[in-house]
């Protein structure tokens, strides 16, 4: 059971840490414990072995003065794991609370198990509703885990394989940082592997390296956080100008929202791909970095439909670029000196969208930077890992030969459409954060004429998302249908997917095809209209992005009957 002591934070609270004495234990001097450092605005979360020497070394950081009192968290079973991932787990959601903004960096903070660690989640949720009954803390734990700020929050923490993955950005930039040349870094990693979650992990990571260069380090920074980042950090000097680029609104939105909340970052680093070129026309200054996600939706002129064309072209020609040949990474290459790229090539779900062809030839042939390529495997969204992410792969692609179990997911094929919707709203009244969506397989009239529904099946009605702005979290968005453009980038704990007519699957072929006359994306068919393989393609991209969203599991309907009996061969079946 933990143990809370409450102090004061003064120069006197060394002597008085000594003197706590719990389980026979002075665990003030040779104890693993966690401590919140706080007052009304802000916090700092830390562990240690030695808290009288730990506050001695924070009450001679002038940052840490303005703090006011020590919660000390201590418990007879505690060990250094238990306080390692304590530290994490209160870090993360104090962070994502709200009430108090953290002064702590984010570098080090890594995901890894241990004996008996089931066992602690309950210890863990104790002390959260213990902050929480005195004040410290606002909200629960479900309402914070549910939320953006902690979904896209910066003070996640990394897997092994994630934190290998920064630790190499940062070893390529310590290195050649202070050269012209210019470093990208592309990150490569499918649906669920973490590369939103890296990516903002990074910017607090670079933007704090900024803060602290200024105040000038003192050795209470390497005490909480891996050394080896920090000497890295001492290296990576000379990045100012720092942007994170989302290409799509939606997800743009929802990040400028968690930006504002957090200490070191600010809304106007988060930019679209338009608003970069804006800064950098009108400031006439690079940005030395600019980090890409979601790069497979950067968009080119040369394929496909356009939503604006005289921006795109104005954007093209002011960077110098022909505008035929038009693109995004073109864009944010010519306007920043470094980047760190993510990308997911079986995410691309229009024409205009750069293929992995096109993107490589522009890196490869049009500047001189030193590349370096990573890549992120491990599932972190799916509970089904990537069990479930491989099989549905294999389902799509008609790989799939025998039905399997996947342990720890919900994935179900329902007969009754409303049936399912109905289980989702369910799902959500219990979860929160659950949503239906569908493939844009029916026109969207509702966008004009808000009295009329959009989709119909099975004598049910409909209408598609109103709004494509951060919709997850729109008033009426469990009423309502998402669209690929409002869910691609988001977590839910449970997605109810409707499969349309816009794919279908030949009984004689034995394969998956395209109609495209049941496709009404303009935009999503403008230039592949006539040729099945490539629609196909995109398509079933769509349905594997849509399919992959869901944490907890993914209910489907599907609207062809040959699709769906083919299906059935591998989906356990709700009548």
């Amino acid at each position: 059971m933990a143990v809370f002591d409450r102090l004061k934070f003064d120069p006197e609270i060394m002597v008085r840490l000594k003197e706590i004495k719990r389980f026979d234990k002075y665990v003030g001097e040779n104890w693993p414990v966690v401590y919140i450092l706080s007052n009304e605005e802000e916090a700092y979360v830390g562990e240690t072995h030695h808290a009288a020497i730990r506050m001695r070394q924070h009450w001679m950081n002038p940052q840490r003065r303005s703090l006011e009192e020590v919660m000390l968290i201590s418990g007879d079973d505690f060990n250094k794991s238990v306080v390692l991932d304590l530290e994490s787990f209160l870090i993360k959601h104090i962070s994502a609370d709200g009430k108090l903004r953290l002064q702590n960096g984010n570098s080090g903070l890594q995901d890894h198990d241990y004996y008996d660690r089931s066992v602690y989640k309950n210890v863990f949720a104790n002390i959260w509703d213990r902050l929480k009954s005195i004040g410290l803390v606002e909200h629960t734990i479900n309402e914070i885990e549910n939320s953006n700020l902690y979904k896209y929050s910066p003070y996640k923490s990394l897997g092994e394989e994630q934190f290998e993955v920064e630790r190499q950005i940062l070893a390529v930039f310590a290195e050649y940082i202070h050269d012209d040349q210019g470093v990208t870094a592309l990150v490569r990693g499918g649906a669920g592997t973490g590369k939103t979650i890296l990516a903002i992990y990074l910017m607090k990571l670079f933007a704090d390296i900024n803060s602290r260069l200024e105040m000038q380090m003192t050795p209470d920074d390497y005490l909480d956080e891996y050394s080896d980042i920090q000497v890295a950090a001492e290296a990576i000097n000379g990045i100012n100008k720092i942007g994170i680029v989302f290409p799509q609104a939606t997800l743009k939105a929802s990040i400028t929202d968690v930006f504002n909340s957090v200490r070191s970052l600010d809304k106007n680093m988060v930019y679209s791909t338009t608003e970069v070129v804006d800064e950098y026309l009108k400031s006439g200054e690079k940005f030395d970095l600019l980090i890409i996600d979601e790069a497979h939706r950067l968009k080119c002129r040369y394929k496909g439909h356009l939503s604006s064309y005289p921006k795109f072209d104005s954007c093209t020609q002011a960077l110098g670029f022909k505008k035929e040949e038009g693109n995004e990474l073109d864009w944010l290459m010519a306007c920043s000196h470094n980047q760190i790229i993510f990308r997911d090539e079986l995410q691309t779900v229009r024409p205009c969208d750069v293929d992995a062809e096109d993107f490589k030839n522009i890196l490869d042939t049009k500047y001189n930077n030193v590349i370096v390529e990573l890549s992120l495997d491990t599932q972190w969204r799916c509970e089904g890992g990537n069990d479930y992410i491989e099989y549905i792969k294999n389902i799509l692609s008609g790989r799939a030969s025998i039905k399997k179990v996947i342990s720890n997911y919900d994935f179900k094929l329902y007969k009754d459409v409303d049936k399912m919707i109905n289980d989702i709203k369910e799902k959500d009244a219990e979860l929160g954060l659950c949503r239906n969506a569908a493939g844009y397989a029916w026109k969207w009239v509702s966008k004009n004429n808000k009295a009329k529904y959009d989709i119909e099946i099975q004598g049910y009605q409909y209408r598609w998302n109103s709004t494509y702005k951060n919709w997850i979290a729109s008033e009426n968005s469990i009423n309502e249908i998402g669209c690929i453009h409002t869910l691609q980038g988001y977590d839910l704990n449970y997605v109810g997917l409707i499969i349309g007519e816009d794919i279908k699957y030949d009984v004689d072929m034995h394969e998956i095809y395209a109609d495209k006359n049941c496709y009404f994306d303009q935009q999503g068919k403008s230039g592949v209209a006539n040729d099945p393989e490539a629609l196909k393609e995109y398509l079933l991209n769509i349905y594997l992005t849509l399919m992959t969203r869901g944490i907890k599991g993914t209910y489907i309907y599907i609207c062809d009957d040959a699709l769906r009996e083919y299906f059935e061969r591998f989906v356990d079946v709700i009548e």
